[in-house]
């Protein structure tokens, strides 16, 4: 609590008198000092433990040859940039990324959405896919590969698949979650099936369906450069593995910073799309709030 609660006494009883504090008589300053402090920390914790690695190789408490110093991987890395080494890498591997979300995201919403307004639907496919779930998604490249040969197929089928079923368990459990009520009050003023999609169903199970995309977003780059590094001849993961089998430990640490990068970026740009669709609905970050 930010007040201050304090006990007085009168001529007849006790009573408590709640002062206000900080966070109730400078709202925006209490905000916007929180929120220097908490970006702050998200800068200094990554920040200080970059500048401990690079002070363990320079002193020569870890073996630079195998653990490169950060100077030595950004050197590394904006060289392979600047000679257009890299870029082709990561192209093939945010390609695959992006066409695999694309399909997983709106086949695991429409089946998730089907599953979860209708019961008999949900009876009949809930025990099949909830057996596909639990097994490893790289446990199916093999299936991938003998569907689509080498290629672009099986890696991007592998991440669709990844992705479908984050998105189909949010969005079914959102639809599900739904308050009775809504839809009653959808009934009463006679709406149709397009009007209680469009003003019950979507605009209540949005904000939840969105932060299960976010999750999937991070876990398809994931998956993909596990992949790569199984059946493609390109792409970051390629790079890091086939790094590492020519004891290029540096280009192996540009690789996988690349990865780090990329998914975090991948992740927020969902999240920031999450944003601007559901104005209504609480962030799925705690930053700012408390």
């Amino acid at each position: 609590m930010n007040t201050a609660v304090r006990k007085e006494r009168t001529d007849s009883s006790p009573v408590l008198v709640r002062r206000p504090g900080p966070r109730e008589l400078h709202p925006v300053r209490t905000h916007r000092r929180r929120r220097t402090l908490e970006l702050s920390l998200a800068v200094a914790v990554p920040l200080v433990l970059v500048l401990l690695w690079q002070l363990a190789a320079a002193q020569a408490w870890i073996d630079d040859r195998v653990y490169p110093a950060p100077t030595t991987i950004l050197a590394d890395g904006w060289d392979r940039a600047a000679a257009g080494d890299l870029w082709p890498d990561v192209w093939a591997t945010l390609k695959r990324v992006l066409a695999g979300y694309a399909i997983g995201t709106a086949s695991g919403y429409a089946l998730g959405l089907l599953m979860g307004s209708l019961s008999l639907v949900r009876a009949a496919l809930e025990p099949l896919l909830d057996a596909l779930y639990v097994v490893p998604k790289l446990a199916l490249l093999p299936i991938f590969l003998n569907m689509f040969g080498l290629g672009e197929g099986p890696q991007v089928a592998l991440v669709a698949a990844t992705v479908f079923f984050f998105v189909w368990i949010s969005t079914m459990s959102a639809v599900m979650s739904i308050p009775a009520g809504y839809r009653d009050a959808g009934q009463v003023f006679g709406a149709s099936s397009w009007q209680m999609f469009r003003h019950v169903l979507l605009p209540a199970s949005l904000p939840a369906v969105l932060v299960g995309a976010r999750i999937a977003a991070g876990v398809a780059v994931l998956v993909i450069v596990a992949s790569e590094q199984i059946a493609a001849a390109n792409g970051l993961g390629h790079l890091i593995f086939d790094s590492r089998a020519l004891f290029q430990n540096d280009v192996m640490f540009v690789g996988i910073v690349c990865v780090a990068v990329l998914g975090v970026v991948f992740s927020e740009l969902v999240r920031i799309l999450g944003r601007l669709l559901t104005p209504w609905a609480p962030r799925d970050r705690g930053r700012g709030q408390s």
